[in-house]
């Protein structure tokens, strides 16, 4: 670990955030190992040069978002949970993708609505006609009791009037759509940004504010190329990475 660092004051961004983004930096790049032990306070404090507070609020910060882990009269130390691994390929199943690599997964419906579409929906979905509406569920994955993400989808209640019944049933995507006659489906599209949390990701992903999640909105299609689910998930950007694998609706 560097000796000093320097912090940018007046920048716009809180001096503790800029702390907890140097140790989340420094923890990437192996300077400090999972299990290690965080240097004290005082030493962090003159490190970065302000007080015992501020190295606080960024040591609170990072071990409510799981980074770092406090141990009654041992200190803090580097959480041993290392981040999961989301491939993203033409048979992208994010509950299939974790399986291999946590003990216990959890999908939560947090809301169901039936709604109009917005118009970046309606394009996504290709559905042209005014009345049309869309299922609209709100989701929360879990992975080994740590929530990691948080998803938007809308599906056509014309084509899968039952959706949301199936949907709720099983809490699988893929079941919902067997059983409303989508033997398969593939994906066509995935957009990957970055943006801070909001209120909602706050306070379902159990971030701090300021802390950056990474979204990607995914297109899936059936057999026959025609989209069968939009959505736009949110991934704590300190408990996933991705893998992105070549993707072709020809492949075998």
């Amino acid at each position: 670990m560097a000796e000093t660092t320097k912090i940018a004051r007046n920048s716009g961004v809180a001096v503790w955030r800029q702390i907890t983004d140097e140790i989340r930096r420094e923890i990437k790049h192996g300077h400090f190992k999972r299990g290690e032990k965080l240097p004290p306070e005082m030493t962090l404090a003159a490190r970065f040069g302000v007080n015992r507070h501020t190295v606080r609020s960024a040591i609170a910060a990072l071990t409510q978002e799981g980074v770092l882990r406090a141990e009654q009269g041992r200190g803090t130390f580097i959480a041993n949970a290392k981040r999961l691994t989301y491939p993203i390929s033409k048979r992208t199943r994010m509950s299939t993708s974790l399986a291999e690599q946590i003990t216990q997964q959890e999908r939560v419906i947090l809301a169901h609505r039936i709604e109009k579409p917005s118009a970046e929906v309606a394009h996504a979905l290709q559905l042209n006609d005014e009345n049309v509406q869309v299922h609209h569920f709100e989701t929360l994955s879990i992975a080994d009791g740590q929530p990691v993400s948080m998803s938007d989808s809308w599906f056509d209640q014309q084509r899968f009037p039952q959706f949301d019944e199936f949907y709720k049933a099983s809490g699988s995507v893929t079941q919902a759509l067997k059983q409303s006659g989508v033997a398969d489906y593939f994906r066509k599209s995935t957009l990957i940004s970055a943006q801070h949390a909001n209120g909602q990701d706050l306070l379902h992903l159990k971030l701090t504010p300021g802390a950056i999640v990474l979204t990607a909105q995914s297109l899936n299609v059936d057999t026959n190329g025609v989209p069968v689910e939009y959505s736009a998930t949110r991934f704590a950007a300190d408990r996933m990475e991705f893998s992105i694998e070549s993707m072709s609706l020809n492949d075998d």
